[in-house]
C-alpha cells in the first residue's frame, strides 16, 4: 500500500530532491557560462581535438567533452546555450550530446566499480571492461557519423569569437551572473513541474506498472540460464543493486559463472535504462533543453546505448566459452 502524502515525506522524497536537482543545475550552468565568458571553450577543446576535427565538429563540442568528465550538468548546459545562439546547429546539438557519452561513463565508474567489486569480485572487472569498451564504441561511431553528416567548416562560426582576448575575471563574473539569472528562471519554469508531475505519476505506479510488464515478459531471454532471468527481473523492477545482490548470492552458492553473471547483467542494464531515463534524466533534461528536444536527446542516446551494449554483449557471447 502506497504510504500516505504527508508534509516530512514531501520534504524529502519531493521537496529535497528537487532543490537538490535545482542546485547541481545551477552550479553547472555557472560553470558553463564562466568557461564561456571566459573564452577558454578553445582551451578545453584541446583535450578531443583529434576526434572533433575529424568529425567536422566544433570548439564548443570539444569544451563540452571536456568538461563531461567533471560535470555532465554543465556540458549540456554549455550545448544548451551554444545551441540557443545558434553557434551549434541542431544536428551537431544531437551528435554532441551522444560523443559525450564516454566521459559521462567515467563520472559514474568509481561509484558503478565500488558496488559491483564486492559482490560479483572478478566479473565486476569484465562488466566494467565491457561496459566501458560500449562507450568507446558509442564515442568512435559518433566522431565517424559526424564525418559524414557535418560539413567540413563545422564550428568556423565560432572562431572569431573564441581568438579574443579573455576578460578579466571580475568582467567575466558580471557577465556570467547576467546570464546565470536569465538562463536559471527558465530552466526553473520547466523542470519543477515536470519533476513535480513525475513524482505524482511515481506515487500512481505508473513507473511500477511499466517495469513490472517489462519484468513479466521476458521469455524471449530463454537463450540466458533461468536463474540469470532474476537477476534480469530484478534489475528491471527494482533498481541495478538489488539485480547485483542477487548476482553476488548466485555467483557465491557455483549456481551461475561469471560469464552468466556478465551477461544476465549487461541484458537487465540495457532493459532498465529506457525507463529510467525518462523517470530520472528527463526532469532535468527538460530544464537544460526545451522538453521536446529533450526527449528526442533522450531517445538517441538510449538507441546507442542499447546497440553498443548489444553488440559487446553478443561479442562476448560468442568469443567466450
Amino acid at each position: 500500500m502506497t504510504e500516505p502524502i504527508t508534509p516530512v515525506l514531501l520534504w524529502h522524497q519531493l521537496g529535497w530532491p528537487l532543490l537538490r536537482l535545482l542546485f547541481y543545475i545551477s552550479i553547472g550552468l555557472l560553470v558553463a557560462n564562466l568557461v564561456e565568458a571566459l573564452n577558454w571553450t578553445r582551451k578545453m577543446a584541446i583535450i578531443a581535438r583529434p576526434l572533433t576535427r575529424f568529425g567536422h565538429l566544433s570548439s564548443i563540442t570539444g569544451a563540452s567533452f571536456s568538461l563531461a568528465f567533471f560535470s555532465g550538468v554543465s556540458a549540456n548546459t554549455m550545448l544548451a546555450e551554444a545551441y540557443e545562439k545558434k553557434e551549434i546547429s541542431k544536428k551537431e546539438l544531437v551528435l554532441a550530446n551522444l560523443f559525450n557519452s564516454l566521459p559521462t561513463y567515467f563520472l559514474h565508474l568509481p561509484t558503478t566499480f565500488f558496488i559491483t567489486a564486492p559482490l560479483i569480485k572478478g566479473a565486476a572487472v569484465i562488466y566494467i571492461g565491457l561496459t566501458f569498451a560500449a562507450a568507446i564504441l558509442r564515442t568512435l561511431a559518433i566522431t565517424l557519423l559526424s564525418h559524414f553528416l557535418l560539413p567540413k567548416n563545422s564550428g568556423a562560426e565560432l572562431k572569431s569569437a573564441n581568438t579574443q582576448q579573455s576578460d578579466s575575471l571580475k568582467t567575466a563574473w558580471k557577465r556570467t551572473v547576467k546570464r546565470f539569472t536569465r538562463r536559471i528562471k527558465k530552466i526553473a519554469r520547466f523542470t519543477v513541474p515536470i519533476y513535480i508531475l513525475f513524482f505524482f505519476l511515481t506515487r500512481a505506479g505508473l513507473f511500477t506498472l511499466l517495469e513490472k510488464f517489462m519484468a513479466d515478459h521476458l521469455a524471449f531471454l530463454s537463450w540466458l540460464s533461468p536463474k540469470a532471468l532474476s537477476i534480469i527481473a530484478l534489475q528491471v523492477a527494482a533498481e541495478f543493486s538489488a539485480g547485483l545482490a542477487a548476482a553476488g548470492a548466485l555467483l557465491h552458492d557455483g549456481s551461475m559463472s561469471y560469464k552468466q553473471i556478465v551477461l544476465a547483467l549487461l541484458v537487465g542494464n540495457v532493459l532498465s535504462s529506457p525507463i529510467r531515463a525518462i523517470r530520472h534524466q528527463f526532469p532535468y533534461y527538460a530544464g537544460i533543453f526545451k522538453p521536446r528536444l529533450a526527449m528526442h536527446l533522450i531517445f538517441f542516446s538510449q538507441c546507442f546505448r542499447t546497440i553498443s551494449i548489444a553488440v559487446m554483449a553478443m561479442l562476448y557471447y560468442l568469443l567466450v566459452f
